[in-house]
């Protein structure tokens, strides 16, 4: 079997637009020229990779499984790109994590800047997705590394557990929710909300948990960082949904009210995944046991 990168690039962009034609202009080539192409690989394979419908394709058992293999090889190539170009910068290489929003902004800063530190050739492409994104960008091969909730997690992926993740409700301290130590999340349904921008992580967690309770969050203001979130609800403005690191934190200078939330979505173990550590590029290795010592 020979394999042409522009024949995996197109066939990537025909399954996930679901039109040859759509896929095609994402690939910068003429229908037709795409067609063909589809066509050969389904002849050099000797089995139909797509299944043609009056409205665009659908892939066959073996079209999911190339695609699939055609994302890894893809994103090696990518990464491949990216740590040659770095050598004429000065950097040797780099590695791909994603987290969710507590990693991002309580947990992975300061062993993140350390490990920077400490390799100073290689560099770091870290960006914030749902812990459900980051399980299918890992098994896709979008990514290294990833920094997730492991209820979010299938058994294949490997994983350890870095810390975990309590989120806590915060109000203002005079309030009368100041005698309190603990309540169920349900309890504050109807109240007025500070939280994060929509796009995080985190805001999409606790949405979707608060769509399962029936609850329709009145947010009052959107911001996109914990203390910004806790100097509102100190003023008065509602009350917001904080990882526990951030809201004790931020209660050590501003008058805040802390509850613990007995939910069981509110107490999250955290942990870094991967498909293989064995398997992983050196540079992301080295970030891998950076990050076991960091969690001791």
């Amino acid at each position: 079997m020979r394999f042409d990168l522009v024949d995996l690039q197109l066939f990537v962009a025909v399954a996930d637009s679901g039109s040859i034609t759509h896929g095609a202009e994402r690939a910068n080539l003429a229908l037709a020229s795409a067609s063909a192409r589809i066509k050969g690989l389904e002849a050099d394979l000797g089995v139909a990779l797509v299944r043609r419908r009056r409205r665009g394709i659908e892939l066959t058992s073996a079209g999911e499984s190339l695609r699939d293999h055609a994302r890894i090889i893809m994103h090696n190539v990518a990464v491949m790109q990216g740590d040659i170009a770095g050598f004429a910068q000065g950097v040797k290489a780099s590695v791909h994590l994603l987290a969710n929003t507590s990693g991002l902004s309580e947990h992975l800063p300061k062993a993140l800047a350390a490990f920077l530190r400490e390799y100073p050739d290689i560099s770091l492409d870290v960006e914030e997705r749902e812990s459900g994104d980051i399980v299918g960008a890992i098994i896709s091969g979008a990514a290294d590394l990833g920094f997730a909730a492991e209820h979010a997690l299938p058994e294949h992926l490997e994983r350890f557990v870095f810390g975990e993740d309590h989120l806590m409700l915060v109000a203002p301290k005079r309030s009368e929710f100041s005698g309190r130590r603990q309540l169920d999340f349900i309890d504050v349904g109807n109240r007025d909300f500070v939280g994060l921008t929509n796009a995080t992580a985190l805001a999409i967690h606790i949405g979707k948990h608060a769509a399962r309770l029936g609850i329709r969050l009145r947010i009052r203001a959107r911001l996109r960082d914990f203390d910004a979130i806790c100097r509102m609800v100190s003023a008065g403005v509602g009350v917001a949904v904080v990882p526990e690191a951030a809201a004790r934190r931020c209660a050590q200078s501003m008058p805040l009210a802390l509850l613990s939330i007995r939910d069981p979505w509110a107490n999250r173990k955290l942990v870094i995944c991967a498909r293989s550590f064995k398997s992983l590029p050196k540079p992301a290795k080295l970030l891998v046991e950076h990050l076991r010592k960091a969690a001791r």
